[in-house]
């Protein structure tokens, strides 16, 4: 294999391949990404078996061939070139060679028939086709709600739901849910639920861009996310996803009207007043008027007064302090409303975009 690439185009594919290769892989080659070169393009891809990342890239292809590469190694010594492209060779013992102007660098790789081959979504996969920036915001929105407990399966992943016509995205930890809907035109035959694991949404959020749409292929147990000359394969979690309507309260109890940006700035400033991740902020309302209150005994505490819109009876709740403020933090409308009940249901945030937020709150 020998090709003749830019320096920038390279490092810009392998940082995109080389965030899913795990540190201690299974296998040896899965230290490796796959390089494929034919046809004027050049393949990169990498796996840690359960997520793939595959990207293509425009390259002056003398010999077509493959090998697997340790990508992390030579993208550390491609960032010290100073030549805009790069002549790269391949011999039939899987060493990759490449000079500089003052030097010449040699790296081992492992034959590219020891890579796992990509899942199947030739047959049987339902296909529909969404905007990138809609699907990023939704997956934004919802993400970080899930829980980080790689065990718990089930919850350390995103649902995405394609019914009537709508696109529904939603994580939960079960102490809190996190649903945003869209419009979708999705065919009849493509409706049904995705549960896409955690890790794959982070790859997935991070490389979608701002225009252009975004294939989602699925079958059973797979699903692919195609934009942009990069697709991202990922294993699909096979458990029920919780009944997530029934979580969200019917009745909107009592509704207080609030400023984002104020309301926002006032919670970074209690969080920094806490001590930890698990503070609890107290909020006190009355008429058009917010009372919040957080303290670490023996440490620190501070309040925040805000005017607000709010009509109803006081009332007092509190919450993990970082559990209402994320919600707050992505989103990015002006306004917002949260509906209190009294102090042991569960506290919900909803906006205008079709974004609603649950939260349970926490017996003082």
């Amino acid at each position: 294999m020998k090709i003749k690439i830019s320096r920038d185009a390279l490092l810009a594919a392998m940082q995109k391949v080389s965030a899913v290769i795990p540190a201690r892989p299974t296998l040896p080659v899965l230290a490796n990404a796959l390089f494929e070169a034919d046809g004027g393009t050049l393949t990169l891809t990498g796996s840690d078996s359960a997520i793939t990342v595959r990207t293509a890239i425009e390259a002056e292809v003398v010999e077509p061939g493959a090998t697997t590469l340790p990508v992390k190694r030579i993208a550390s010594l491609f960032h010290e070139l100073s030549d805009d492209s790069v002549d790269l060779s391949v011999d039939e013992n899987d060493i990759a060679s490449f000079g500089t102007s003052t030097g010449s660098y040699r790296v081992y790789g492992i034959s590219a028939a020891d890579f796992p081959k990509l899942p199947d979504m030739s047959e049987g996969a339902s296909s529909r086709v969404l905007d990138q920036a809609k699907l990023r915001e939704m997956l934004r929105l919802t993400s970080y709600a899930a829980s980080n407990d790689v065990t718990r399966t089930m919850l350390n992943a995103v649902l995405l739901s394609f019914r009537a016509g709508k696109m529904t995205a939603v994580a939960t930890d079960s102490r809190r849910l996190a649903m945003v809907e869209q419009e979708a035109d999705v065919d009849s035959a493509a409706e049904g639920d995705l549960v896409i694991p955690l890790k794959a949404v982070g790859e997935i959020q991070r490389m979608l861009g701002d225009g252009g749409t975004v294939e989602v292929k699925a079958t059973a147990a797979q699903a692919a996310f195609a934009f942009s000359g990069t697709t991202v394969f990922t294993t699909l979690v096979q458990k029920q996803f919780p009944n997530y309507r029934q979580v969200i309260p019917q009745s909107e109890g009592s509704r207080v009207t609030l400023d984002r940006e104020p309301f926002l700035t006032a919670l970074k400033r209690l969080n920094a007043a806490s001590v930890d991740a698990s503070a609890v902020v107290k909020l006190e309302l009355s008429e058009d008027r917010l009372k919040m209150s957080i303290a670490a005994e023996g440490v620190s505490e501070g309040q925040e007064t805000l005017a607000v819109k709010y009509a109803g009876d006081p009332i007092a709740i509190s919450f993990n302090s970082t559990y209402l403020m994320e919600p707050v933090k992505n989103l990015s409308t002006d306004e917002l409303s949260l509906d209190v009940m009294d102090d042991v249901s569960p506290g919900v945030i909803r906006t205008s975009v079709n974004f609603v937020y649950v939260l349970m709150p926490i017996r003082m």
